[in-house]
């Protein structure tokens, strides 16, 4: 090893190809030994060579494959079968009995002194089609209804804001949470779990402009945010999360006032696509007043009496592909629980789609089916008999779905409206990996080109699909100094689609406005601010401290193209225009200026994931489709396919040594 230095990157090679030819001299070992030592050596060169868990795994279970009888017969005492027999067994014994135990040995609930008690509530949904085409169905629906606040089990039937994750099944089966659980972070704004339904509902309310209660436009005598004081008790209806499996197309929060009246309704809306849009929609008591002081309009029985919640607002959400983002919805909602709070009289909600032509679409109906059942009140017996009956509904509501739409495709001949970008008031899709990397890069630069900014502005940006009170502010030091001046602008990214967009721009001016105006992926307030943040001259050329930045980046700048613009034909009937001209961007591609912020940057961790993410993105732009995900199973077939050749030449030495 003469010539090689402690810090040479080559020192592990070095060792391994030592300590094989230390091996090969060896011939008196016996093939057990010798297999281990030839692992051990492959360890050792497995962290100079590949540095990846996923090829250890596949070159160690092709080694194995193929020496497996001397494995076992090393160990000829030993049943292995026998062995992972009763190691299943044991495991699928405690996880049953732990949840037999639950079942059956967990009374009572947990302490809640508030108005409104959880329930159970078999229900059916229907779904009415009138225009283009009729087509109608129906189908059995459970779900549960807890009071907002309630924290804790009941019964061990149904739980709510409990601590801890509930991303996997596992949690559930061995975890404190009930069969059903209501988890807070499955609603509204993205992440905060910590705040509770309640927390996140008092929030939700203060980011909302009071709304006219008949038609819910923005009215100019009643501009202000809502006063969650005014809704103090709260009522949760939903689909509850069943063993972590969790497909909620629509919650009814129930908002009511101090004197326990039903006075609010939001309607919580989620797509297939994983995009959300509350609904506030507030009771219109004067026009109620109106309504019964008339006596020609007095409706008999108890229904006159049973509080209800009207609205009609505008749809500006995509839900289904077979409606487009236009048109108007109204609401009608039946108070789902007794006076005062007490008892539950059943979930009764009706929404109508109407079309931007005024012609009725569709009509949507949730209402009980049965009694709905108090978990406390259940005895074992019940609660057996009521798991088995219902457990498996939650798990075919979204098959059912696709059913439907495929009946309304081909049977009915249908157009599909594809999914646009959201807008403003929803709530863009969970980020993925890759954007999840390239936001956290986005805010620090941000924060980078308003520090720099001799003008005094401050920025609140507001990021789209990363969980946890994620909205930040930042300020310029001139706005620090003479804070009256400063000028305010807020940037909301619409959809996590746009860190992925921004990254293949090299100019920041043209990225920003190009995704707000063509492609509408962010919002401005001020778009007139933006020339103050973003700078509209080109980075300085390519300088790197090492010769793997230099590298990336090279190829980073190399492989970087203008994205195309998102548009797609509205309905599966349009077709796109064929492309006659194509514009060449004959502009000096350097690197990007966020490119050069991340390479003056000192944190590793930062500049290594960026440099991987954005290299990810522009390769899989060529080679896969633009996906990320085909393009993570190339490489996954292609380290399978190099960890072969190396268990290959590792076999061969084993058994040129044994």
């Amino acid at each position: 090893m003469d010539g090689v230095s402690e810090d040479s990157p080559l020192l592990p090679v070095v060792l391994f190809g030592d300590s094989l030819e230390r091996l090969l001299e060896i011939r008196s070992l016996s093939p057990l030994l010798a297999l281990l030592v030839s692992l051990a050596c492959l360890v050792l060169a497995y962290y100079a060579i590949f540095g990846c868990v996923l090829d250890l795994c596949i070159v160690l279970g092709l080694v194995g494959w193929q020496h497996v009888a001397v494995l076992i017969s090393s160990l000829p005492e030993l049943n292995i079968q026998l062995i992972g027999l009763l190691a299943g067994f044991a495991f699928a014994t405690l996880i049953v009995g732990h949840r037999i135990q639950k079942l059956y040995f967990t009374n009572g609930e947990t302490t809640w002194d508030g108005p409104g008690s959880p329930y159970l509530i078999p229900s059916r949904t229907s779904h009415t089609r009138f225009f283009p085409k009729k087509h109608s169905f129906s189908y059995s629906y459970l779900v549960v209804g807890v009071p907002v606040g309630f924290s804790g089990s009941a019964n061990g039937i149904i739980s709510a804001n409990v601590s801890g994750k509930s991303s996997s099944w596992v949690s559930f089966l061995v975890g404190p949470r009930a069969w059903f659980d209501v988890d807070p972070v499955d609603y509204l704004q993205r992440g905060g779990a910590d705040l509770g339904l309640r927390g996140k509902l008092d929030n939700y309310l203060r980011s909302q402009v009071r709304q006219h209660p008949a038609l819910n436009i923005p009215n100019a005598n009643l501009k202000q945010d809502v006063d969650p004081s005014q809704y103090p008790h709260a009522y949760l209806v939903t689909a509850a999360r069943f063993l972590g499996y969790h497909f909620n197309p629509v919650s009814f929060w129930f908002l009511y006032s101090r004197e326990k009246v039903l006075s609010a309704i939001v309607l919580e809306v989620n797509n297939t696509f994983g995009e959300r849009r509350p609904y506030l929609v507030e009771r219109d008591f004067a026009a109620e007043a109106k309504h019964i002081r008339d006596p020609t309009t007095t409706a008999q029985g108890e229904e006159a009496t049973r509080p209800r919640v009207k609205g009609i607002w505008k749809k500006d959400f995509h839900v289904s592909p077979f409606n487009s983002r236009q048109g108007s919805y109204s609401l009608l909602a039946s108070d789902p629980l007794g006076p005062d709070m007490q008892g539950f009289l059943g979930i009764d909600v009706t929404i109508n789609l109407v079309s931007s032509k005024g012609h009725p679409k569709l009509v949507a109906r949730l209402f009980s089916e049965g009694e709905a059942t108090k978990p406390s009140t259940m005895s074992l017996a019940q609660k057996t008999k009521f798991l088995v009956d219902w457990s498996w509904v939650g798990f075919v509501t979204f098959p059912r779905i696709v059913k439907e739409a495929a009946l309304l495709f081909f049977k009915r001949k249908l157009h599909v409206w594809y999914r646009p970008e959201p807008l403003k008031e929803s709530m863009g899709r969970l980020a993925d990996s890759t954007e999840k990397q390239l936001e956290e890069v986005f805010r620090e630069y941000l924060h980078y080109l308003v520090d720099k900014s001799p003008s005094p502005i401050i920025v609140k940006y507001i990021p789209s699909g990363i969980p946890g009170p994620a909205e930040e502010t930042f300020c310029s030091p001139s706005s620090i100094e003479v804070p009256k001046t400063a000028e305010h602008v807020e940037i909301k990214i619409l959809t996590p689609v746009f860190y992925s967009r921004f990254v293949h721009y090299a100019h920041d001016f043209e990225a920003m406005f190009s995704e707000l105006a063509e492609s509408c992926t962010v919002w401005v307030d001020r778009p007139e601010l933006l020339p103050k943040i973003f700078l509209k001259k080109a980075a300085p050329p390519l300088q790197a401290s090492s010769i793997v930045d230099f590298t990336c980046f090279q190829l980073v700048k190399n492989l970087r193209r203008r994205p195309e613009k998102i548009g797609r034909p509205l309905t599966s009937a349009a077709t796109t225009s064929p492309t006659t001209h194509t514009a060449v961007d004959i502009r000096d591609f350097r690197i990007s200026s966020m490119d050069a912020f991340v390479l003056g940057q000192d944190d590793v961790r930062l500049k290594r994931g960026y440099r991987s993410a954005v290299a990810r993105l522009f390769i899989a732009d060529r080679i896969a489709f633009g996906s990320i995900e085909l393009l993570g199973l190339m490489e996954v077939v292609g380290r399978a396919g190099a960890s072969w050749i190396l268990a290959s030449i590792i076999n061969q030495t084993i058994k040129s040594v044994s």
